[in-house]
């Protein structure tokens, strides 16, 4: 299942290696979406808010895990263009040790601060016992989390897209069915909801590490892999770290909108909720995507194929401009009907604030595309550094503009979603340039 990103037709690798994640992302994006849509039909709008608002924050909370695991991606990506195995196994010790202490002290900090979190939120009255009966049950899966997403950034980094997909297939699968049992024939409500996503992910999680560990002897360790080595170490760190904190910042700064959002009542809490689940399905594919041109640049990078790193470049914004204006294209005329999947007809005010964000943010998802592209790029060529950079200018700019436009009694919410697409636009122009450097600079390198 392992597939060598440094050879074949451009174009048609990075699509083939790039499908099994995006689904696989599709898949993941039924933990929530099958939560947000049992319980807003069955449970209510304020169960729909809750739910929504959780969504955002574990979403936060995850993605500095998910950094860590890409980060060390990366540097396995590098080694393995290489042919270090050596390295590459050192790697894999080192980053799964450090990673895990990291969830660990996560999941406490999650469970013992729970209370701050909601302040800072500004979680309305009315939602809040909902929203931390669901935090509280929701936060025991955040190791399930870290197991699955740092497993499939190692088998993704030596080419293998596939297997990761496989499982969570099945866990999305389980996840619906419990959410099913767990709110329609145990009335557990939004606890039932969160306990089937933290089974499912703790399904995911052990199962891929046994996979791994059983199929996979290019990433098994032995004992003398189990040292310290401090070039390595440093190498992963400063790779996992600022990765992390380019992702963590990027789901603070919607985290940050999310807080405006409620302040504005639950009525636009449960639109943004209902909303960003149709937006996180439009533009994942486009994640995705540069997700796989980055451990296509990382190993190219390694092993010194420059004339196809430029190839690269110029195949994936060609694809991601395409494939963002079609879905842009797609979401505008079908907004309607995809807010009437999550939110009942006789909600009008919900489904027109939905509306209204899905019509103007996803007008631009091109832009997005693009700055996936640029995230996954610099990540790729030891510079994750001009990622924490490109996510300051979006997500800076966005809670800005979010909290300055809303403010406007003209605008009101529509002020937050015009924000984003702006965001969008100057981190694009902010990471382009130095991307067009680095293409002229290795155009005159002999491979």
């Amino acid at each position: 299942m392992k597939q060598d990103l440094t050879s074949g037709p451009i174009t048609r690798t990075l699509l083939i290696f790039a499908l099994p994640m995006t689904v696989g992302n599709l898949l993941q994006q039924f933990y929530n979406i099958a939560d947000t849509l049992i319980i807003g039909r069955f449970v209510g709008a304020n169960a729909l808010a809750a739910v929504g608002s959780s969504y955002t924050l574990m979403t936060f909370l995850t993605s500095i895990l998910l950094g860590l695991s890409m980060g060390s991606g990366v540097a396995v990506s590098i080694a393995w263009g290489k042919g270090d195995m050596d390295r590459l196994k050192q790697s894999v010790f080192l980053s799964f040790a450090g990673i895990f202490l990291a969830a660990v002290v996560l999941s406490l900090i999650a469970f013992f601060g729970i209370d701050g979190i909601m302040e800072l939120l500004q979680v309305p009255e009315e939602i809040s016992g909902l929203m931390r009966t669901y935090l509280l049950v929701i936060f025991a899966g955040i190791g399930g989390t870290f197991l699955y997403n740092y497993f499939a950034s190692l088998l993704r980094a030596v080419g293998n897209s596939v297997t990761p997909l496989i499982f969570l297939g099945v866990s999305a699968a389980v996840n619906v069915v419990l959410d099913l049992v767990f709110v329609l024939v145990f009335p557990w409500g939004v606890a039932g909801a969160a306990l089937a996503t933290i089974i499912a992910q703790w399904m995911s999680g052990i199962g891929l590490v046994i996979y791994t560990a059983v199929k996979v002897p290019e990433l098994r360790i032995g004992r003398e892999h189990m040292r310290w080595n401090k070039e390595t170490a440093a190498n992963i760190f400063r790779l996992s770290s600022i990765t992390s904190a380019q992702q963590s910042i990027m789901n603070f700064g919607i985290l940050m909108v999310q807080g405006r959002v409620n302040s504005f009542g639950p009525a636009v809490m449960a639109a943004f909720a209902a909303a960003v689940k149709i937006d996180s399905f439009a533009y994942m594919p486009v994640q995705d995507f540069g997700n796989a041109f980055s451990t296509f640049i990382a190993q190219n990078y390694g092993a010194g194929r420059h004339e196809r790193i430029r190839r690269g470049i110029r195949s994936a914004l060609k694809t991601a401009a395409v494939f963002g204006l079609a879905v842009s294209a797609v979401i505008w005329v079908f907004a309607g009907s995809l807010m009437g999947i999550f939110v009942d007809g006789s909600e009008r005010e919900i489904l027109a604030i939905g509306i209204s964000y899905l019509r103007i943010e996803g007008a631009f998802y091109c832009l997005i595309g693009i700055l996936f592209l640029l995230y996954g790029f610099f990540r790729a060529i030891e510079r994750p550094g001009m990622s924490v950079v490109l996510t300051v200018v979006s997500l800076g700019l966005r809670v800005l503009l979010a909290y300055t436009l809303s403010a406007v009694p003209a605008l009101g919410v529509t002020g937050i979603w015009i924000s984003i697409p702006v965001g969008w636009l100057l981190a694009d122009i902010t990471g382009l340039v130095p991307l067009a450097g680095f293409y002229r600079k290795i155009g005159g390198e002999k491979e």
